[in-house]
């Protein structure tokens, strides 16, 4: 594992790569009372060649950035800390997996260890990356679509909020409401926001939607970062994509569920999917809101559109297709 110890004293420490091993905090630690704390979520592939590539690392490098700005917590050096996650993966590239359906995943992360009780700035933090190995999101080998419990009277962030950084906090209070879309025969939360019942995500998911629109174009829709979405590396290299294949409409935007309904009543929804590290893209196939199940015709089509996106990106990931978004660490 790689750790980074910071003091408003002394500042940042030398880097180092140690065996793994459990954390020493002391029990007034900022992290363990008041949550300031942030982590980011990230891959290095084995490729077709052997070599081993991560995926846009410096957009995770951006995010952990503002967030650690956003939780005043100390601002670092992006590329030094790249370098260093790059040197643990080379060192510990043996947990790479020898698979082109497996991963190796990187989970930094950022704890205020002020060793004192009051709710201030940190005078002392600490990054730490952890890396293991992970299996196919779909241990089916197949794209395998999710129900979606949507309920406004749970939400997940606001304007002014947090909802846009990757911290812990926007995590655990989840779990409860995750907890009772099982109880209502769902497997994931559609976020909802607003007294308009805006689209926002879908459990930790970015969210896109692809339609015929009313003017009868074929259109990819996501919601806009407003300040309430997370901006996903995943979701922006699905938007970055769509647009250089420049086949149909591709729009950021604010989208009712209200709207979506009508679209689906009207036949003119095509897919739905989420997007992700963990997945890449995931289907949706019902949604389950007040009290009513609609079903989403995503699987019927294919999903055609779902499953381009997937090849491309993770051809891009395995080295079967050369891209600057995947360097090479080995």
């Amino acid at each position: 594992m790689l750790t980074i110890n910071w003091s408003e004293k002394g500042g940042w420490e030398a880097p180092r790569i140690v065996p793994f091993q459990n954390l020493s905090l002391h029990p007034a630690s900022s992290a363990l009372h008041y949550s300031t704390e942030l982590f980011e979520g990230m891959k290095a592939f084995r490729g077709v060649d052997n070599h081993i590539r991560l995926f846009r690392p410096m957009l995770n490098m951006e995010r952990m950035h503002r967030s650690a700005d956003r939780s005043c917590l100390p601002l670092f050096d992006k590329g030094e800390l790249l370098e260093c996650i790059r040197k643990l993966v080379e060192v510990d590239q043996e947990w790479v997996p020898y698979s082109q359906d497996a991963s190796l995943y990187i989970r930094p992360t950022f704890i205020g260890t002020e060793p004192s009780l009051g709710v201030s700035r940190s005078s002392e933090a600490l990054i730490f990356v952890i890396v293991g190995p992970v299996g196919p999101y779909f241990t089916t080998g197949s794209f395998n679509p999710v129900s979606l419990l949507a309920d406004p009277a749970f939400v997940r962030a606001w304007k002014g909020g947090v909802g846009a950084y990757k911290m812990g906090g926007n995590y655990g209070p989840t779990i409860a409401v995750q907890n009772e879309a099982v109880k209502r025969g769902c497997q994931q939360v559609l976020w909802l926001y607003g007294e308009q019942e805006e689209i926002t995500e879908v459990g930790t998911m970015n969210l896109f939607i692809y339609w015929t629109n009313e003017k009868g174009e074929r259109e990819l829709v996501t919601p806009p970062l407003d300040g309430i979405i997370l901006p996903g590396v995943t979701r922006q290299s699905l938007l970055d994509l769509a647009r250089s294949w420049d086949e149909f409409k591709v729009t950021e935007r604010t989208m009712t569920i209200k709207e979506l309904l009508g679209a689906l009543d009207a036949g003119r929804v095509l897919e739905v999917f989420g997007a992700g590290t963990a997945c890449v893209v995931c289907p949706v196939g019902s949604l389950l809101y007040r009290g009513q199940t609609y079903q989403i015709p995503t699987m019927q089509n294919g999903p055609d559109l779902a499953k381009r996106f997937h090849k491309d990106l993770t051809d891009i990931q395995y080295g079967r297709k050369q891209s600057e978004w995947a360097p090479l660490v080995a």
